[in-house]
């Protein structure tokens, strides 16, 4: 080989060898961009793996890395919307369950006390029975008593009422939210 030849393969080499290390450090820094989930765009990449915009444009290889990079983390970012939904949707679930579960004991605890309630009044009213003077006050607490309890029992349940309603609503509006945040990453992510 001449000397200019020579010169010209050592130069070719150099390039190849600086060509390879800019690809590792692109590599590299994808995979550190998407370990923590921020955006991967050029100027993300150049960045982090100290290339040009340029380089990283006009060199196919640099190109499919940053492509293919940007696919994984629009997967990514959809099952992660996808999770955040399923956890949202389980969450206010949970709370309606539970809210219909408190309303059924309290519509159970009115029944039963206004049957004890109906009974007492019935002993009250039932002249035929002897009762003493002891008996009627101590019956007419119990019924005052059972009477309060059992507008206490109402209130809860009307209470109970309004916390299921707000949380179905709560509910739609979620699934609402969640469809309109959907549709527009899905818009910004096919701009």
């Amino acid at each position: 080989m001449t000397a200019p030849a020579a010169r010209t393969a050592n130069a070719l080499e150099a390039r190849r060898r600086r060509t390879e290390a800019s690809l590792e450090r692109i590599q590299v820094a994808l995979e550190q961009l998407l370990q923590k989930r921020q955006p991967i765009t050029v100027a993300a990449v150049a960045r982090h793996a100290d290339v040009s915009r340029t380089f990283l444009y006009e060199h196919v290889e640099a190109r499919t890395l940053v492509e293919e990079a940007t696919s994984r983390a629009a997967g990514r970012r959809a099952q992660d919307r996808q999770a955040a939904h399923a956890a949202m949707e389980a969450s206010w679930r949970e709370r309606a369950l539970n809210a219909e579960e408190s309303l059924k004991a309290a519509q159970d605890e009115i029944l039963a006390q206004r049957e004890q309630l109906g009974e007492l009044l019935g002993q009250i009213r039932d002249l035929q029975t002897p009762w003493s003077e002891a008996d009627i006050v101590r019956i007419t607490t119990e019924n005052s008593t059972l009477t309060r309890r059992a507008r206490r029992a109402e209130a809860e349940a009307k209470s109970l009422t309004t916390k299921l309603a707000a949380a179905r609503d709560n509910v739609r509006f979620a699934d609402r939210r969640i469809a309109d945040l959907e549709a527009q990453l899905i818009e910004k992510d096919q701009s």
